[in-house]
């Protein structure tokens, strides 16, 4: 069996707030994406946003239906995003094949039927971050790489967030029924994201952390900007993070991030700020 998936369900701000750190865990943190020759999926309940991380090595790997789709393909009423975080490899788009080199994205829209993840090299083999939510029409399939993202750079060396961000999804590059995706890099020296936080209510996201070395890790904080929660997360792990929540974080030492959203719109600005006197 190459394709293996599990199940989170919508958890409310209420329920959230009474839970131990085991129990945030077992409901917002996804620790185990990439297997060597095998695709797995988490399948939430928010947004029925489906992460997953495919990591192909001797045969490519076949993006096989899952039972929560309730679809003969996987792409049957769905759109997909994968970014390459690991060697070079290539992902055939009925018959077509793109080649994505490192931290390279490519946009797979509704109704592609034979789609398959491959690697060029077995010793470094290609991990795909995926990412997928239900669509209404199909758009073309895109290749963007992190040269051709929009690019932001945000922040300060003062508050140690001085950080750059590659939009890898806008007005430019592609278009897409709701998935919104891009990556995060640090200046040295810093080492937080998006503070000062904010929320979003009419979209929920999903935060991959990677680049960490093995004894580093992300304190990621979550839960209602007067109730908050962490979670500790390490290196090639994913966060769901519930309209409802913040999504913000520092790390224990360098680290990149791939944020992804899916919701009633695509407005990358579209938040709602918190101030820093606001978080408890």
């Amino acid at each position: 069996m190459t394709t293996d998936y599990d199940i989170r369900f919508a958890i409310d701000p209420v329920t959230a707030a009474t839970m131990n750190t085991g129990e945030l865990r077992e409901h917002f943190l996804i620790e185990d994406l990439f297997a060597p020759g095998q695709v797995n999926w988490t399948y939430s309940h928010y947004d029925r946003m489906a992460v997953g991380g495919a990591m192909p090595l001797g045969a490519p790997l076949a993006l096989e239906s899952i039972k929560p789709t309730g679809t003969p393909e996987f792409l049957s009423r769905r759109e997909l995003i994968a970014v390459n975080i690991g060697g070079a490899g290539s992902i055939t788009v009925d018959g077509t094949s793109h080649e994505l080199a490192h931290r390279d994205m490519l946009y797979v829209g509704m109704g592609s039927k034979a789609v398959a993840f491959g690697s060029n090299r077995v010793a470094e083999p290609a991990k795909f971050y995926l990412l997928s939510a239900p669509a209404h029409a199909s758009h073309p399939t895109v290749r963007i790489g992190i040269a051709e993202a929009k690019r932001l750079d945000l922040g300060s060396k003062d508050t140690a967030n001085e950080r750059s961000i590659f939009q890898f999804i806008n007005a430019d590059t592609a278009k897409t029924c709701q998935l919104v995706v891009g990556l995060t890099t640090f200046a040295p020296g810093s080492v937080w994201n998006t503070m000062p936080a904010h929320i979003h209510d009419r979209r929920m996201e999903a935060y991959l952390y990677f680049d960490l070395k093995p004894d580093a890790f992300v304190v990621h904080l979550m839960g209602e900007p007067d109730e908050t929660r962490h979670l500790i997360v390490r290196n090639e792990q994913a966060v769901l993070s519930p309209p409802w929540s913040i999504h913000s974080g520092a790390g224990t030492g360098a680290y990149t991030f791939i944020w992804a959203m899916a919701g009633d719109n695509v407005d990358y600005t579209d938040v709602d700020k918190v101030g820093m006197d606001e978080l408890l």
